[in-house]
C-alpha cells in the first residue's frame, strides 16, 4: 500500500469530502490517501479524517467505480457475461453502472443487519451519480490467500474453518430477507433482481458437454447431464436461499481481529447458500486457484458451515440431504469453471492470475475435477464420480 498524490486520487477524495459534508452538514477534511489496490476499473483508498465534527471513524475507505478497461472486463469471469469482454462504449458503461448499483444496494442491505451479522464493512455514505461509496475501514487485515499458503497446517485449517463459519453466519442472518433486498434494488433503479452470474450459468452450462467432446472426446452421460441441469436451479430458486457477495475470490476475503470478512459486493444477491460453501470446496472456481483440501478437511468445513445454518434449515441436519445438495453445487461450479478456462483464452487467464493461490490452468482444472470425484465417491454417486475421474484422467493425459 502506498500513499498517492495523483490527480485522480485528489478528485476521488474531493468527491468524498463533498458527499460527507452533505451528509453531516459540516465540512469534512480527508487526508493521507493510501491506495488499497483497485481492480483496474476502481479507485480504492484509505483516508484519515482530519476534521471530524460528527464523530466519523478515524479512518474511512473510499471506493469509486470508473469505466471498465479491457483488462478489468476479463478480471472476474464469475461476474461478467460472456460477451462483455469484446464490447465497449455504452454496453461497457451499462455494466459498470449495474455493478455499482448492485454493490451500493448490497452494502445498504448488509449495513442494516445487526452489527455482529454484517459480513464486511458498513456503508457510511454513497452517491449513485458518481459511483462513489464511503465505507468503514476494516484495518490492515490479512488476505485469506496468504494464510492458506502457510506451512503451518493448523493455521490453514483454522482459516478454512473460520471461512466456513463466517459464510454460515452471513447466510443465517439473511434468510427470509430476499424481498427487502429486491425492494432496495428496485428503489435504486435495478429492474431485474437476478444478476449476470446466474445469466451466465444458464447460457454456459448447456454448452459444456459439447466443449468436452470437442476438446477431449468425452461426453457426460445422461444422469450427469441431468444433475448439472438440476444444479443450475440453485442460482435462481430453492429453499436454502440467502445473501451472497457472489464474487468470493480469495482477493475478496480477508481476516482481521473480528474474523473473516467479505469485500466487493458488485454482484451481491440471493441464491442457494450451498453454492458458497461449495465454491470454497472446489477452490474458488471463478479464479485459477489451487490449494490442498483433503476430503476430511472439506467435510470439516461443511460441518462448521452447517453448525451455523442448521437452525434456519433443519433439513440440512440430514447428511444425505446436505451431501446431495453440495454435490450438485460442486458439479455446476466445476462445469462452469471448465467452460471458462478450458479454452486457451490468454487475456482471461492472465486476468485472474494475480494472487498467492494462483496456479497454472492445467493444475487448477485437474484439481477441481479430482476434488469433485472425491466428494462424489464420498456421496456414493457413481455416475458423477466416474464422470469426474474420467475428465481428470483425460486432462492429465493431455497436459501431462
Amino acid at each position: 500500500m502506498t500513499a498517492l498524490l495523483a490527480d485522480p486520487v485528489s478528485e476521488v477524495v474531493a468527491a468524498a469530502e463533498r458527499l460527507l459534508e452533505r451528509r453531516t452538514g459540516a465540512p469534512v477534511t480527508l487526508v493521507d490517501p493510501v491506495d488499497l489496490g483497485g481492480s483496474g476499473r476502481t479507485v480504492v483508498l484509505r483516508v484519515r479524517c482530519a476534521e471530524n465534527p460528527f464523530s466519523l471513524p478515524r479512518t474511512l475507505v473510499i471506493k469509486q467505480v470508473r469505466e471498465l478497461s479491457d483488462r478489468a472486463h476479463a478480471r472476474s469471469v464469475a461476474a461478467y457475461p460472456e460477451d462483455t469482454f469484446s464490447v465497449g462504449g455504452s454496453h461497457r458503461a451499462e455494466v459498470a453502472d449495474t455493478a455499482f448499483l448492485r454493490e451500493a444496494v448490497s452494502y445498504q442491505f448488509a449495513t442494516a443487519l445487526a452489527t455482529e451479522s454484517r459480513p464486511g464493512p458498513s456503508l457510511i455514505a454513497y452517491d449513485l451519480s458518481v459511483r462513489l461509496l464511503i465505507l468503514t475501514d476494516l484495518g490492515d487485515a490479512t488476505p485469506i490467500a496468504r494464510l492458506l499458503v502457510r506451512p503451518d497446517e493448523s493455521t490453514v485449517t483454522n482459516s478454512l474453518m473460520a471461512l466456513a463459519q463466517s459464510m454460515g453466519r452471513m447466510h443465517a442472518a439473511t434468510v427470509g430477507r430476499e424481498e427487502d433486498f429486491a425492494a432496495l434494488l428496485r428503489r435504486s433503479g435495478v429492474a431485474q433482481p437476478g444478476n449476470v452470474v446466474s445469466d451466465q450459468v444458464a447460457s454456459s452450462i448447456p454448452l459444456l458437454p459439447g466443449m468436452l467432446v470437442q476438446e477431449i472426446g468425452v461426453a457426460p452421460g445422461a444422469e450427469v447431464a441431468a444433475a448439472a441441469e438440476r444444479a443450475m436451479a440453485l442460482f435462481d430458486g430453492g429453499r436454502h436461499r440467502a445473501f451472497s457477495p457472489s464474487d468470493l475470490c480469495p482477493d475478496n476475503i480477508i481476516v482481521n481481529d473480528e474474523g473473516v470478512r467479505f469485500l466487493d459486493y458488485e454482484w451481491g444477491g440471493f441464491r442457494d447458500a450451498t453454492l458458497d460453501i461449495a465454491y470454497a470446496l472446489i477452490s474458488f472456481p471463478g479464479c485459477l486457484c489451487s490449494f490442498e483440501l483433503s476430503t476430511d478437511r472439506a467435510l470439516a468445513m461443511v460441518e462448521a458451515w452447517r453448525a451455523e445454518v442448521v437452525g434456519m434449515w433443519p433439513q440440512l441436519g440430514d447428511d444425505r440431504t446436505l451431501t446431495a445438495r453440495l454435490l450438485d453445487a460442486q458439479l455446476v461450479w466445476v462445469w462452469l469453471s471448465t467452460y471458462w478456462f478450458l479454452p486457451e483464452d490468454h487475456a482471461r487467464i492472465a486476468a485472474v492470475r494475480e494472487h498467492q493461490l494462483s496456479a497454472p490452468r492445467s493444475k487448477a482444472l485437474i484439481a477441481r475435477w479430482r476434488a469433485l470425484a472425491e466428494f462424489a465417491d464420498h456421496a456414493r454417486d457413481a455416475a458423477i464420480a466416474d464422470h469426474a475421474h474420467e475428465i481428470a484422467a483425460r486432462f492429465t493425459e493431455n497436459w501431462g
